[in-house]
């Protein structure tokens, strides 16, 4: 008798925002345990995260049987820097990653990277046992925008093969633009950018390239590190032949988009009421933070 063919796995992407989400309990983090919720229900082999803070000149996945928690910030209080996410790897699956992106490159990662705060903050949340392998997919800084759509779109048989794929980083990611006195908001050329990849994402997401048309593309999306891993979701999708359903909208600190996007589910998520909102930094420069 074959062996059961596992359930398509869901995909989704992640608008992480603010470190300091891992400690608290609100609207947002309360839509990704709904997400990881989905997730746990198909009995997922494995997660594979592209994740905005391993922003690096190369693709590649991590290999390790046990990565390591990175506490990649600053400015923060020990209580964060204290989190750790023992979630296990998988070379055999990190493999099987890089074989399903061919002719495409994807190197594999055998000690020099682990899960950093884009893949572990959501996680906490999603996934709080820590039991399913995880792998992160780094973003290659060199290549443009239609790479990584292919190599998302290039990703998406690993769904069938019961292995969800998360992108987790922030449409809109302006640091120097950050303003902690505008707790859950954003200025107007936020919500406009924010609401014109809406309007791609649930329509149309292999189109997704028009934002970078868009009169607020350069104030939105200064750098590209937490934009691209949105576009994995968006060629995944693409690929698919499915739109992407919001998750979760919202915003912070002026200059960040928390918008949230699933494919492949459609999470029930709670009310906020009762929560508690994350804390902002006040004693270090936005910039430097490396939220």
């Amino acid at each position: 008798m074959s062996a059961a063919t596992p359930a398509l796995a869901p995909a989704g992407f992640i608008g992480h925002g603010n470190p300091m989400n891992t400690l608290a309990d609100n609207a947002f983090t309360r839509s990704w345990a709904a997400f990881g919720a989905s997730v746990r229900t198909v009995r997922p082999r494995a997660v594979v995260v592209v994740s905005a803070h391993w922003f690096i000149n190369a693709s590649a996945v991590t290999a390790m049987a046990q990565p390591r928690t990175i506490h990649d910030f600053f400015g923060f209080p020990d209580e964060l820097f204290a989190v750790e996410y023992p979630a296990p790897g998988s070379p055999k699956i990190a493999a099987e990653v890089a074989d399903a992106v061919k002719p495409m490159w994807v190197g594999l990662d055998h000690d020099s990277w682990g899960l950093d705060h884009g893949t572990w903050s959501v996680l906490v949340h999603a996934l709080p046992d820590a039991d399913i392998p995880v792998i992160q997919l780094s973003v290659d800084a060199a290549k443009p925008l239609d790479h990584h759509l292919q190599l998302g779109a290039a990703l998406a048989p690993l769904r069938q093969q019961g292995i969800a794929v998360v992108g987790s980083g922030n449409i809109v990611h302006n640091l120097r633009m950050v303003d902690f006195r505008r707790a859950g908001e954003g200025f107007d050329w936020a919500h406009r950018y924010d609401e014109a990849a809406r309007d791609l994402l649930t329509t149309d997401p292999g189109s997704v390239a028009k934002l970078l048309e868009h009169p607020d593309h350069r104030r939105a999306v200064p750098t590209t590190d937490h934009f691209l891993p949105m576009v994995y979701l968006a060629g995944l999708a693409a690929a698919s032949g499915e739109a992407l359903d919001v998750l979760i909208e919202g915003y912070d600190a002026g200059s960040l988009s928390m918008t949230s996007y699933t494919l492949g589910c459609s999470p029930s998520v709670p009310d906020a009421t009762g929560a508690t909102e994350a804390e902002l930094p006040t004693d270090v420069p936005p910039e430097s933070t490396n939220l």
